[in-house]
């Protein structure tokens, strides 16, 4: 009998050059294996592993224009064969029922079924060898082997075994790539953040703010589904700022900055970079939502004074004794509980920029924030005597920006007044900083946004 027997379809459908394609090539590489088949190379050293093969064709189901559907049906369909080593030399037609077939693709519907099977013939993975009537079924010997069978022929999908690897090897490298370009991102925005945030507090936030814009236009979530196209742009485009920024911190900086500086200076700002980092895992984990931003003074109250903080109070003790001062040493003040800001006006308006909602005029100084601060604190709730006792113990400037730091936690304080009295009788104790506060709201908005992505 010809090897092209069967290889139309039935119903009186016309075939594809394709279908006649595929199945001239499995007859010359069948003819070709057999032919070299010797003692030391039998045709079954070109088995393959069903398993594996079909999970390299869903690795590789993109190149092969397969749907995970279609790829159930592929796997039903391999599942009728009874060894898991496919030889290509061998017959490897399968010819379930309509009903077992159904079953086995998870219960999918005949119309489905019909529609996926024709996608499999057309990637060329399967090949229809289709009886006089149409039905499939196997025609055996007097012994119970095979002499013909009738359904879908594997052969195929086995002869592109090392095709369909190739590609999956490729998909699984492109997936590798994809998953360091994205880490890559991710990192580039952390630092670029920082850095910004950096010269913010520095009081450079005006000449960073188009920097800043940048980084916002570059920090848009990127789908499950981007291509490395798409993500490279990206990626190039955070290069490009990175370097700008860069630059530009480090023309900020002066030549004295830039040299070596004592290793006690540089260890003790890592000390406190240390500690604000452990504050800030705090005050993002606090379960009380209304003393998360309480939790950056602790550190005030927290042990004793360093011994470059301890000798200065000591020698204004002594200054003030030898002045004739009455009642001993002054009451201690914390960074950023006086009259003079502890930050730039740039940062504050960057960690709480819900009050450009309350600045009808816009939000440019420190003359705009506290006429927004009037307006917040009444919508708060905040009594006239709790907002006079807060301006008079921090300062009219801190005072707006307690306020500023309020707004943007407001839906978890529940009582804006007697939160506000709190922060006053730390400030009359000197333990009270509105610095953290506002470090606390830029961490958790970078977080929010490496979240994103």
């Amino acid at each position: 009998m010809t090897d092209r027997f069967a290889i139309s379809p039935f119903g009186g459908k016309g075939m594809a050059r394709a279908q006649f394609l595929v199945n001239e090539q499995v007859r010359r590489a069948r003819k070709a294996l057999n032919e070299h088949a010797t003692e030391a190379q039998s045709p079954s050293d070109h088995a393959v592993d069903k398993w594996q093969l079909l999970r390299a064709v869903t690795e590789a189901r993109l190149v092969l224009g397969l749907s995970d559907r279609t790829i159930v049906v592929l796997e039903a369909l391999a599942s009728f064969t009874t060894e898991r080593q496919l030889d290509p030399a061998d017959d490897l037609v399968v010819f379930p029922s309509n009903a077992e077939l159904s079953l086995r693709a998870r219960g999918m519907a005949p119309a489905t079924l019909r529609r996926h099977l024709a996608a499999l013939v057309k990637a060329g993975l399967i090949l229809r060898r289709d009886s006089a009537n149409g039905k499939r079924y196997a025609r055996r010997s007097e012994e119970g082997h095979i002499e013909e069978a009738f359904g879908f022929d594997l052969a195929p999908l086995v002869m592109r075994a090392s095709e369909i690897e190739t590609h999956a090897a490729e998909a699984r490298r492109l997936a590798r790539a994809i998953r360091a370009l994205r880490s890559e991102i991710t990192i580039h925005l952390r630092d670029i953040a920082a850095i910004v945030e950096a010269a913010a507090e520095e009081g450079r936030g005006r000449s960073f703010a188009p920097y800043a814009e940048r980084l916002a236009a570059l920090s848009g979530r990127l789908g499950r589904n981007t291509d490395w196209e798409t993500l490279k742009a990206r990626r190039d485009a955070l290069l490009a700022l990175r370097n700008d920024v860069e630059k530009a911190y480090l023309e900020g900086l002066s030549e004295a900055d830039l040299e070596a500086r004592e290793a006690g200076h540089v260890v003790n700002e890592n000390i406190n970079m240390s500690a604000n980092g452990t504050q800030n895992e705090r005050h993002i984990h606090n379960s009380n939502p209304e003393s998360q931003l309480e939790t950056y003074q602790e550190k005030v109250e927290a042990g004793p004074m360093p011994p470059d903080l301890e000798t200065k109070s000591a020698v204004e003790s002594d200054h003030d004794t030898a002045s004739g001062q009455r009642g001993g040493r002054r009451k201690p003040e914390a960074e950023g509980s006086g009259q003079k800001p502890p930050v730039g006006f740039e940062t504050v308006a960057s960690a709480c920029p819900q009050m450009r909602d309350y600045a009808p005029d816009g939000l440019s100084d420190w003359r705009d924030l506290m006429k927004a601060a009037e307006t917040v604190r009444s919508m708060l709730g905040v009594s006239p005597d709790a907002w006079a006792e807060a301006r008079a113990e921090m300062g009219d400037i801190n005072a707006a920006i307690t306020i500023a730091a309020m707004l943007e936690r407001a839906e978890v304080i529940r009582s804006p007044g007697g939160y506000l009295r709190r922060l006053t009788e730390r400030a009359n104790s000197g333990t009270f900083s509105v610095k953290p506060m506002l470090n606390a709201l830029i961490s958790a908005r970078q977080k929010a946004v490496l979240e994103k992505n």
